[in-house]
């Protein structure tokens, strides 16, 4: 189904136009983690804005335009001190990446924690690894061919 046909919901109702946006992570500092996204993950900055009346900046940035897939918010709130709790109920992001370990191997040498490294999911099936950004927000990484 492209972006632009109607979805069929699970009550059996449609949804025009529907699809998923953005994930918006709270970043402590927006130049280390458009760094570990951009240099790291290889995504895009894809604009940035400063709101000086609401004191903080929102920076997206993704593997393509926002016309075609969802990408992350970051959104660094200026003059905060104190690290985000980063909440219970978050799970992760995931990306495609071809050769985990090569990935795990490559961000490990530049500094990323590797939380778990690559390997086969624990009852079968593909080959992830997980690593943490700058501010601790988990990313699988999920071998794909």
């Amino acid at each position: 189904m492209s972006r632009t046909e109607t979805a069929r919901q699970s009550d059996g109702s449609e949804a025009q136009g529907v699809r998923l946006l953005h994930t918006m992570l709270r970043v402590m500092d927006l130049d280390k983690s458009l760094d570990f996204y951009t240099r790291l993950l290889g995504m895009k900055l894809l604009r940035r804005k400063d709101y000086p009346s609401g004191k903080f900046t929102l920076a997206f940035v993704g593997y393509g335009e926002e016309s075609e897939q969802a990408v992350l918010e970051l959104t660094h709130n200026w003059g905060r001190a104190e690290p985000y709790e980063l909440g219970t109920a978050y799970g992760h992001i995931a990306i495609a990446v071809p050769d985990a370990a090569v990935a795990c191997d490559r961000l490990s040498r530049a500094g990323v924690k590797i939380s778990r490294p690559a390997g086969p999911m624990a009852h079968g099936g593909s080959v992830i690894a997980f690593v943490e950004d700058p501010d601790g927000y988990r990313i699988e990484l999920i071998e794909r061919s």
